[in-house]
């Protein structure tokens, strides 16, 4: 099998850390694997424990240290920039998540020909009012607005092709919508989700809350908009502006007849307002796409970033 590289955001897990590690090492035991745990500024000791840890399991575990909390998104960034492996398994650190289900789910991706193989908890071991409702109602939102149709978004254990998963740069608190990311860089067909097991917290404390869901509900907002128009915003912003435009101009070009035609008074009619607000709010629109195209070409450019993603080149030479 491939070099498979597993990433693990750790935040103030110093219960979990020698388990982890351990779990980690038996599973992966004659796998030609990496491990990076990226530690996200943790203040509880998990970071003296990952390094004493990776000290005596050797090479195979590599330690990043961040210089502060940055967030699990950042730390899985991070994690997976220093990836080396054809594969890379995302895991959560807190072992509710079971190291058992790596190999498997990167076997599956490398021999259907995969690009992501997502863990669904099926038979999810938390709260069912604070953690299991609220997440089914924002998986199925996300769900219908991605056109990506995975049961469990919220679920870190996931398995992705390198060239792929390193074609996206993840931002703020976006690493739930990482299959909706890639699904503008691969068909969606070769995004699968397979039922992996899931375990009750063993130490530590959750980092989320229900006020999560809020959160979530806000940057899916962005993760629609990016997906549909990132690479053509005047596509929305400008048939927007044109309906307005449109509407305004109906509306004054109505009024202009009804005065000079009809000599009707028209100062003090609500339609002349309604008429001038769509008609700026039509201009307004067709401007933000005119800016919004400008800054689309800045991003790509600016970075070298390209609009498509490789899989593979084939070349003959011609015989001799």
């Amino acid at each position: 099998m491939a070099l498979i590289s597993v990433v693990i955001p750790l935040y103030n897990e110093i219960g979990n850390v020698s388990p982890l590690c351990t779990a980690l090492s038996n599973v992966l035991e004659g796998a030609d694997a990496e491990v990076i745990i990226v530690d996200d500024g943790s203040r509880d000791g998990s970071a003296a424990a990952l390094d004493r840890e990776a000290e005596a399991r050797g090479a195979r575990f590599k330690i990043i240290h961040l210089q502060r909390n940055f967030g699990q998104t950042a730390a899985m960034q991070a994690g997976i920039d220093a990836a080396q492996g054809e594969v890379i398994v995302t895991l959560d650190a807190d072992l509710q998540n079971d190291p058992e289900d790596i190999l498997p789910l990167a076997q599956r991706l490398l021999e259907e020909n995969l690009d992501v193989v997502a863990g669904w908890r099926k038979n999810r071991q938390d709260s069912l009012l604070l953690r299991k409702i609220p997440s089914r109602m924002a998986n199925r939102l996300i769900r219908r607005l991605t056109g990506v149709y995975l049961h469990d978004y919220g679920c870190t254990l996931k398995a992705y092709r390198a060239s792929v998963i390193k074609g996206v740069r993840l931002y703020g608190e976006m690493h739930r919508f990482i299959p909706a990311w890639l699904s503008t860089l691969t068909y969606t067909d070769r995004i699968v989700e397979v039922p992996v097991r899931h375990h009750p917290r063993r130490a530590g404390q959750s980092k989320y809350g229900i006020t999560r869901t809020l959160r979530v509900l806000v940057d899916l907002l962005f993760v629609k908009f990016f997906l549909g128009y990132s690479q053509r915003p005047m596509h929305f912003f400008g048939v927007t502006g044109l309906a307005l435009l449109s509407i305004g101009s109906a509306m004054l070009l109505y009024l202009f007849i009804d005065k000079f035609g009809f000599g009707a008074e028209i100062s003090g009619r609500p339609m002349l307002i309604a008429g001038v607000l769509f008609f700026l709010a039509g201009l307004q629109f067709l401007n933000t796409g005119i800016l919004g195209e400008m800054l689309a070409r800045i991003y790509h450019e600016s970075q070298d970033k390209k609009t498509y993603v490789v899989r593979h080149t084939v070349h003959f030479d011609p015989p001799a």
